[in-house]
């Protein structure tokens, strides 16, 4: 296990009976980019159980932080959601994915995609200072069937835009946009539904999607990656990957657990 380091639940958050995220300890020689995942999983019967997770704290912070559903025979998740402040689980040193700024090419907006627990790698990317960097407008989108499952909106509405490293950035550039499908809510609908109708872009005064000027980043449901793939491509943006930037990526390592 010379590949993988034990860390400590620090704390652990129950959003819904489906979901839940938890921080660990951070071993200081683990490096990633903002937007990638890591192997994580806990020892069962002496033998490790390994699942990919996005990483959903930023590069900088000295904790690690992961967003995941619960799945009650679920062969990781069954077992992670009963986790509690003290427990061990098992870190890979090792992070990867596409969803990193590198792999864009330059824009004014970028648009940052998911559904669920997809939402996970862009609470990353929303608190590097390089994104504001690289971006004029930086806009969350984050799809729920209900307005329970819309995780983490008081971090992102209240706390970010108040952090004395971020909080200017956050204040200045960053637009929040989460919608769901079956409750009542201000924003309704599928994303790529609101997109196509245009309502996405009449809500936060921003021009229709552009090749030349619009970046995106997708993660969540094979439905959402799927059909925001095709919209993409339909309007003519490209796909990039490692070494090779385009105007969109999408996380292919897997689809919300």
């Amino acid at each position: 296990m010379s590949n993988f380091s034990q860390e400590s639940v620090l704390s652990v958050h129950h959003w819904t009976d489906t979901l839940f995220s938890f921080t660990t300890t951070r071993n200081p020689s683990f490096r990633f980019r903002n937007g990638e995942f890591t192997m994580i999983g806990l020892k069962l019967d002496q033998k490790p159980l390994l699942r990919a997770y996005s990483v959903a704290s930023a590069n900088y912070e000295d904790r690690l932080e992961f967003f995941s559903i619960k799945v009650p025979d679920g062969p990781l998740t069954s077992h992670l959601q009963h986790l509690k402040q003290g427990d061990e689980i098992i870190v890979s040193r090792k992070a990867t994915g596409t969803l990193v700024i590198d792999n864009l090419e330059d824009g004014r907006n970028l648009y940052l995609v998911g559904t669920g627990t997809g939402l996970a790698p862009f609470l990353s990317v929303i608190k590097d200072p390089e994104t504001y960097e690289r971006f004029e407008r930086v806009i969350l989108l984050h799809g729920c069937r209900r307005v329970a499952e819309l995780a983490y909106g008081e971090m992102i509405t209240e706390k970010l835009p108040k952090d004395e490293f971020i909080g200017e950035l956050v204040r200045n550039q960053l637009i929040y946009y989460p919608t769901v499908t079956r409750d009542p809510f201000r924003n309704r609908g599928r994303i790529t539904d609101l997109m196509t109708s245009g309502k996405l872009f009449s809500d936060n005064d921003l021009a229709p999607l552009s090749p030349e000027h619009d970046r995106a980043m997708i993660c969540g449901s094979p439905a959402l990656v799927h059909d925001t793939r095709a919209l993409l491509l339909d309007k003519g943006f490209l796909e990039g990957n490692h070494g090779q930037p385009g105007q969109f990526v999408v996380e292919k390592a897997f689809a919300e657990r």
